[in-house]
């Protein structure tokens, strides 16, 4: 667009031609792909940092000596009625061995993890301690909270 401008300084006449454009608006990409960088970052750290709980919720006993397992277990748990799960489904005690070999035929190198509700009866959980040795798992853990040492 062109615009003619008079200028009058002491009796001479200057004429100007200015030459404006219109400039539309620009995304900048850099910045734009920085900040889509650090939300994926931000996102796999949190996701690495999460734990993935596959079990029932219980109310588990303390112990001084805990350890967490590396890798993707297998969950066994037992409530405080008895009732024993595998992986959150109810599975009924004559039926644990059958499922615990076809858990163990299918991944050979997983841990199993027992967890019992402190309130829970000993007897179950030591035959289904028994259960998961006879499928063969060479890996147990038993899961506990820790306990804090008070003086």
């Amino acid at each position: 667009m062109l615009r003619d401008s008079h200028f009058s300084s002491s009796g001479i006449n200057f004429e100007m031609k200015l030459k404006l454009e219109k400039k539309s608006a620009r995304i900048e990409l850099i910045p734009l792909i920085d900040i889509v960088f650090l939300l994926l970052v931000f996102f796999i750290y949190s996701m690495l940092s999460m734990v993935v709980y596959r079990g029932i919720p219980v109310v588990l006993p303390n112990a001084q000596t805990v350890e967490k397992e590396k890798g993707k277990p297998l969950h066994i748990t037992i409530d405080e009625k008895g009732n024993i799960f595998v992986d959150k489904v109810l599975i009924a005690r004559d039926m644990l061995l059958g499922c615990l070999k076809r858990k163990r035929a299918a991944y050979p190198q997983k841990i199993a993890i027992i967890s019992g509700d402190r309130d829970s009866r000993y007897r179950v959980f030591v035959d289904v301690l028994d259960k998961v040795r006879l499928a063969g798992f060479q890996r147990i853990s038993m899961e506990a909270t820790p306990q804090t040492i008070e003086d």
